[in-house]
């Protein structure tokens, strides 16, 4: 089996419980020492065998799996292997060679970047949607002309901007674009290596994103969050979820702001 598991955002408590068990049980582990923490190699056995892909092609990956077909083999991919993991031509390899696969979910950077920045990413009255996106740049034939981050600011959804730290100009110039639903005042947050020892959050402005971004020196591991739900910890408006005067299938609306109808219950174990 091959699993491609994802390791979280850098701390090792951070994978999940199953992401834990796969690296417990294999006999070869694929990861990247760029991307992820050494630390969470501490999952794995002592015994498995360790190739670090930061320096691997593609090709170099398969050969590891072509060459150890009865193996517990665990593909470690920072965050969620499913954003930006390169993991479908694994995938597609698997099912040409019939190799048995799985993908374990993992928490992804946005998670962690939100946590650090204190801050909902989706906030009642100043946006409902995110946006994961980045700038095209040398890899621009894997982005969609329509898919630009100059597009997407014009929604005026909350942004999370992967992978766009090397060019702190053209990232501020795309989200100030004509017709940008963005003004040169709304919030931004850098967070450099969410969840990681040395974590670093950097609020700002969209006006002042360049600036932030050269003079922290970082380029990798950097996402940036883009959105009026930035502004504030003090939300423009409550949400409906568990005002008094909502009702849902759980409980009844009350004006008396206490709620009425059946208690919860609680199934039993």
């Amino acid at each position: 089996m091959i699993s491609f598991v994802g390791a979280g955002p850098g701390a090792p408590d951070l994978i999940t419980l199953r992401g834990a068990a796969r690296l417990a049980a294999a006999e070869v582990v694929v990861w990247a020492s760029s991307l992820v923490p050494e630390a969470v190699l501490d999952h794995a056995p002592p015994g498995a065998t360790v190739h670090d892909s930061a320096t691997m092609t593609l090709e170099d990956v398969l050969a590891v799996y072509e060459a150890t077909p009865d193996a517990a083999i665990v593909r470690l991919h920072s965050g969620d292997p499913t954003l930006y993991g390169a993991v479908q031509e694994q995938i597609a390899w698997c099912l040409e060679h019939e190799r048995s696969w799985e993908i374990v979910p993992g928490v992804s950077s946005v998670a962690a970047a939100a946590a650090a920045a204190g801050r909902e990413l989706t906030v009642p009255g100043l946006s409902q949607s995110l946006v994961l996106t980045r700038l095209a740049g040398r890899t621009a034939a894997s982005v969609p002309a329509r898919e630009s981050v100059a597009g997407y600011a014009a929604l005026g959804a909350t942004l999370a901007v992967f992978l766009s730290a090397a060019r702190p100009a053209e990232l501020q110039s795309e989200l100030l674009a004509p017709g940008s639903a963005f003004t040169a005042e709304t919030p931004a947050v850098i967070v450099i290596r969410a969840s990681w020892p040395d974590e670093r959050v950097i609020p700002t402005t969209v006006g002042g994103l360049a600036a932030a971004l050269s003079s922290s020196g970082a380029t990798m591991t950097v996402l940036v969050l883009v959105g009026e739900v930035l502004r504030s910890a003090t939300p423009a408006a409550r949400s409906h979820l568990y005002a008094p005067g909502y009702a849902h299938s759980y409980r009844m609306r009350s004006t008396a702001g206490s709620t009425t109808g059946r208690p919860a219950s609680r199934p039993p174990r």
